[in-house]
């Protein structure tokens, strides 16, 4: 496994149970590794789920299975695969999620669109449905699990678990978000990221989950990339028990509904920004943020061309206080600008305005601040009011070697 990233948090969150869910998890050797791969979640009846999936062309069938299974709005298991992505693997990579889903729900008593299915790994390998079901039967008798070791069987390049923990009041009853997630490269989603899973012990309407999940989905995961290639397989799904005993969810207009938006919104945000903070290769966190442009979505659009722009990520990891490449990736998203107008800064320190370096600037303290891990960009466009922040991490070296051998 690659070290731990530069950027990882020094621990774990203080992660409460979340009842209605068990955790166990098992050794499928999907690979020749020495760890466990197949994660099995139990749900409690009644459960409900609502998710977001990748937009790309080429979803795998798990992506689909999901999908279908997310319109009828209950859940009772999920099945994590890690090492196999399935993906690109025709009728028989649909016959081992297939497979899976006819034996967790012969183990639970419940239907096959009951249990919800994720993979990540090697594109092109169909799932060996033989290894899925040995993996399963062991999960089945395993003793249940902590959250970190969850989080740690989900994981592909990953280099540090990721779990982040959120909280809200509903009338008189507290209830608790946990999520966990994994990605760190093939990062540029345009729904959600990666594989990541959310779960709650509050009583929520699926069609109002579902509503939330989507919108804080834009506001987090759709604003972090690391190197602009969207996955086959990207899934996040929710999971709300109703173990906490609140009165349910089913409108904005119902009591709780807006903390538990805002939890949910945080957590999300929590997790987006540890995959970024996992980022293959990556040493700096960089935060880009727009104002100025003609609309949110522009500011977004504009946003994410600088936080895709190989040539601004190498300088940052250069520490190279390269101004210009900003500005050329304003000028390549295709959105309103105005060259007269763009004003640009890096940490606190404004570097141009009105469409040239501000007088008599100082590169000292933009050079220190690149030498920290965490970056700040900042971009006006002085045409409106529409803003966004994106998220992305440094271009290095070691992404390459990551990805030149990935398959080894």
């Amino acid at each position: 496994m690659t070290d731990r990233s530069p950027l990882a948090p020094a621990a774990l969150p203080d992660t409460p149970e979340i009842a209605g869910v068990t955790r166990r998890v098992a050794r499928a050797r999907y690979k020749t590794w020495d760890r466990c791969d197949l994660t099995y979640v139990e749900l409690a009846p009644g459960t409900s789920v609502a998710g977001v999936t990748t937009q790309s062309k080429c979803a795998s069938p798990e992506v689909d299975w999901c999908r279908a299974a997310l319109v009828l709005g209950q859940a009772r298991a999920l099945v994590v695969n890690a090492g196999n992505s399935n993906a690109f693997t025709g009728n028989r990579g649909r016959h081992a999620v297939e497979g899976i889903a006819a034996q967790v729900a012969q183990h639970l008593g419940c239907q096959p669109s009951d249990v919800f299915v994720a993979s990540t790994g090697v594109i092109g390998v169909p799932l060996p449905l033989d290894k899925a079901e040995a993996g399963l039967a062991a999960a089945f008798a395993a003793e249940p699990c902590s959250w970190q070791a969850a989080a740690e069987t989900i994981m592909t390049t990953d280099t540090f678990a990721k779990v982040a923990v959120t909280r809200a009041t509903i009338g008189e009853r507290t209830v608790s978000l946990v999520g966990i997630i994994k990605g760190s490269g093939m990062i540029a989603p345009d729904m959600a990221t990666m594989l990541g899973f959310v779960f709650t012990d509050a009583a929520i309407d699926p069609a109002w989950l579902q509503a939330a999940l989507s919108a804080a989905n834009r506001r987090s995961f759709s604003c972090i990339t690391v190197d602009s290639d969207t996955s086959t397989s990207d899934t996040v799904l929710a999971f709300a028990t109703g173990a906490a005993g609140n009165a349910p969810i089913g409108s904005d207009d119902d009591p709780g509904a807006d903390a538990f938006r805002a939890a949910l919104d945080d957590l999300c945000l929590q997790l987006a920004h540890l995959v970024v903070r996992d980022g293959e290769g990556a040493t700096k966190f960089i935060r880009i943020d727009v104002t100025g442009a003609e609309s949110d979505d522009s500011a977004h659009r504009i946003g994410m061309s600088i936080a895709n722009s190989p040539l601004v990520k190498t300088a940052i990891a250069g520490e190279d206080a390269n101004w210009g490449r900003v500005v050329m990736a304003v000028g390549k998203a295709g959105e309103p600008a105005e060259r007269d107008k763009l004003a640009i800064r890096f940490g606190e320190t404004q570097v141009a305005r009105d469409g040239l370096a501000v007088e008599g600037y100082d590169e000292a303290p933009v050079a220190a601040h690149l030498k920290g891990s965490e970056i700040e960009i900042g971009v006006d466009l002085g045409l409106g009011d529409g803003r966004a922040t994106a998220w992305t991490c440094d271009l290095t070296h070691g992404y390459i070697s990551i990805n030149a051998d990935y398959r080894s």
